[in-house]
């Protein structure tokens, strides 16, 4: 009998290839989906695969979770996909087990709510892996994954923006910055990367003297990623895809900063692909 894995769902494409990885190694999947974030399409997945279970819950339902898994034998489970931070504070509703657990947690970022979750999952026999052990070779390289490398200012503006990024990230404010000549423009806070990315833009764009004249600033937005100092890969790991490239190409951005062997290309080569052809550079280190 294959042996089984727990696949609990974010939003995206990250539960797909978690899912796809864990076939391709002959395990059966158990997936716990989450009504208001998972595509789908996954159900469809499972329909086509009698080793693939999915069982639909909404956030909060933290015992229902246990009880899913515990019925289908599951010991080992991952977390992959984003649940949305703002998520969590407007749709939420606890069960009893989640309601304690939140009043047991001083702080309500992530690494404190997921923390206690997992913790209560492994007392419950269920064992959290990282979620980047199906797609190590999905993690960035160290190096420059461009045509183009990052010019002299998008350097500066990347090595600023790791400074800023980390101290954010050192408490759970977010991951990403957005930079311009050596400016922070935007942090990531709820509204996750991609929000942060198009304001950024929106704020180069009305940077404008009064007499309609352009700003002294460049336009040229450098986006920062960055793992925080003590990242834990069971949860919120760092990714980009190719809708981040899109989204930086649409905003003005035109290079990409991201923590090496800590940040996932969700997209593989695609994402390459797509800063090539819209002339934007990514820099791992």
């Amino acid at each position: 009998m294959p042996s089984t894995l727990g696949l609990i769902a974010g939003n995206g494409r990250f539960p797909f290839l978690v899912l796809e990885a864990a076939r391709a190694r002959g395990e059966r999947v158990v997936v716990a989906a989450i009504k208001e974030e998972t595509e789908p399409e996954i159900a469809e997945r499972a329909r086509r695969d009698d080793e693939v279970r999915v069982h639909w819950l909404s956030l909060g339902e933290l015992s229902r979770l246990i009880e899913t898994f515990q019925r289908e034998g599951v010991t080992r489970a991952i977390m992959a996909g984003q649940v949305k931070h703002k998520q969590i504070f407007s749709s939420i509703r606890p069960d009893w087990r989640l309601a304690k657990l939140l009043l047991s947690i001083r702080t309500r970022n992530t690494d404190a709510l997921l923390g206690a979750v997992s913790k209560v999952l492994a007392d419950e026999g269920i064992t959290l892996l990282s979620s980047t052990s199906y797609l190590e070779p999905l993690l960035a390289k160290p190096g420059v994954h461009t045509r183009r490398a990052p010019s002299e200012e998008e350097q500066k503006n990347a090595a600023y923006g790791r400074e800023v990024a980390r101290y954010l990230a050192e408490y759970d404010i977010g991951q990403t910055v957005v930079i311009a000549e050596s400016a922070c423009v935007a942090v990531e806070a709820m509204e996750g990367t991609d929000a942060t990315i198009v304001r950024a833009g929106e704020i180069m764009r009305t940077l404008r003297h009064a007499d309609e004249r352009e700003s002294f600033l460049s336009r040229a937005l450098t986006v920062v990623k960055v793992a925080k100092p003590k990242q834990d890969l069971r949860f919120d790991v760092p990714v980009v895809g190719v809708k981040t490239i899109e989204t930086m190409r649409a905003s003005g951005a035109t290079c990409l900063a991201v923590d090496a062997e800590r940040c996932l290309f969700l997209d593989g080569d695609r994402v390459i692909e797509a800063a090539d052809s819209s002339n934007i550079a990514i820099l791992s280190s």
